[in-house]
């Protein structure tokens, strides 16, 4: 009798049958992959066909152009415009103006958008209801052009670097983001710090930080990208050209209203035709330092975004 129930229950449970992983391979989900590579790929190639028109542009003759035979390949190649816009001393004036703007304005104000974000994440904190409440009532609603050049001007910031940074210190999206992710955290880690002795700045110092790596890069990314396309701020509080960022320079060639008196001054003098690729140059060397940076940042980009918006 015990051999036949052994036998049995052996029969009954038998081998279980495995499960498939991944999701089920259906007609509609094959279907749904299809129309997502042609919707991603049409979305490639609508980002990329502007600047792959500038680039060729910027290597083609004037007179191809002229005469719209330029697309996606350079006709008439030639970098005799690169030599002409690298050749103003002017332009490197700028472009090293916007080096020390950028990395200024990202330092501030990623010092200020991390303590300002782990603040808000403590849910003990007194009025921080009211503090999020003002960050957020920004997002929304603004003192306007001209009360915030009259603080500006009052308070002496201009022609100097803080006209860029302090205005635009905080940006209330990447103070949600990285809020949540200081609330993602384990609890558990900052209470076993203190039992250990360490204050408010050294949990922050040497265990939060640490831990938040790719949000920290993240932010990095969005505020380097956005002082390094701004100009607008420069042109509005900056009187002088040498101390313009090089977007202002790019503006004013665009505007027709270059202060770049030494490229024309050149390309006369060398009875060059610059005029139809000196704006797809100077595109191309104001962008190119940030399509050096992007790849190495991109995997901290991905999982930053991911860990700060999306709190379990």
């Amino acid at each position: 009798m015990v051999t036949v129930d052994a036998a049995e229950r052996a029969t009954e449970v038998g081998p279980r049958p495995r499960r498939r992983r991944g999701i089920r391979q259906t007609r509609g989900y094959r279907v749904f992959q299809v129309v997502n590579a042609i919707i991603l790929t049409l979305v490639v190639v609508v980002t990329l066909y502007p600047f792959v028109n500038i680039v060729a542009r910027s290597m083609s003759h004037e007179a191809y152009i002229i005469a719209g035979q330029v697309n996606l390949v350079p006709r008439g190649f030639t970098l005799d415009t690169y030599q002409l816009v690298m050749s103003d001393p002017l332009f490197w004036t700028n472009y090293r103006n916007t080096v020390f703007y950028t990395v200024t304005a990202t330092l501030i104000s990623i010092v200020m958008t991390t303590c300002y974000a782990y603040v808000l994440s403590k849910k003990h904190l007194k009025g921080r209801t009211a503090l999020i409440g003002i960050a957020v009532f920004t997002m929304f609603f603004t003192g306007g052009l001209i009360p915030n050049y009259v603080l500006v001007t009052s308070l002496g910031l201009k022609n100097s670097v803080w006209a860029i940074a302090l205005p635009n210190a905080i940006n209330v999206f990447n103070l949600l983001v990285m809020k949540a992710f200081f609330e993602s955290l384990p609890v558990e880690l900052e209470e076993a710090a203190a039992v250990d002795g360490l204050n408010t700045y050294g949990i922050l110092l040497r265990i939060v930080l640490p831990l938040s790596k790719a949000i920290v890069a993240t932010m990095v990314l969005f505020y380097a990208v956005a002082f390094w396309n701004s100009w607008f701020a420069a042109f509005l509080y900056m009187d002088q050209q040498e101390l313009w960022p090089v977007t202002v320079y790019l503006r004013n060639l665009i505007a027709g209203a270059t202060g770049a008196e030494n490229i024309g001054a050149i390309a006369e003098a060398n009875e060059v035709q610059a005029e139809a690729t000196l704006k797809s140059v100077t595109i191309v060397l104001t962008t190119l330092p940030i399509l050096l940076v992007y790849p190495f940042v991109q995997r901290y980009f991905v999982r930053g975004i991911m860990l700060g918006a999306v709190k379990g």
